[in-house]
């Protein structure tokens, strides 16, 4: 069975335009696969203050996979979060749970339509439509994946962001 596998990147610490390249070749070397990127974008942090913008990327990868898409879409987190901690090991939380600058952040955004919540993994990803830096670039990867819950076009997700 044929997946779409869409992924964000993102750094806001160090050389982002170099780590950024690197979890882009790691991710594409880890899952195989047909990849396509959006172009790379800046913003201002989400959800924290920063005096240092993100770098973002989309990533659309189509893979090959089981019928279980919740394995699936298991295995593809366990191998993005291994790219991410060999990348930057360091936390991407303060003691207090909020949000901190670093090196390289990978989220798995969606898998298909996928929607599934466990300890680890809730899929699509919760923020996502209030994100511009993932809907941004997912605008040039796939404009109408369609949220399983909302219902609505990441297009129609964009249009409604503010300020962005």
């Amino acid at each position: 069975m044929l997946h779409r596998v869409y992924i964000n990147i993102g750094s806001n610490s160090g050389h982002r335009h170099a780590l950024i390249e690197r979890a882009v070749t790691a991710v594409s070397l880890a899952l195989g696969g047909v990849v396509s990127r959006s172009d790379i974008i800046e913003t201002e942090p989400w959800g924290f203050s920063s005096p240092n913008p993100f770098l973002n990327v989309g990533l659309m990868v189509e893979l090959e996979g089981g019928d279980n898409s919740m394995s699936f879409a298991e295995t593809v987190f366990e191998s993005l979060s291994r790219v991410e901690k060999d990348i930057d090991p360091s936390p991407h939380r303060d003691r207090s749970g909020g949000y901190i600058d670093r090196a390289i952040d990978i989220d798995l955004i969606a898998v298909d339509s996928l929607v599934m919540t466990t300890e680890r993994l809730t899929l699509p990803h919760p923020q996502m439509h209030r994100r511009g830096f993932v809907l941004g670039p997912m605008m040039q990867l796939d404009s109408g994946w369609r949220h399983p819950l909302l219902g609505k076009t990441v297009a129609e997700m964009f249009g409604e962001l503010k300020g962005f």
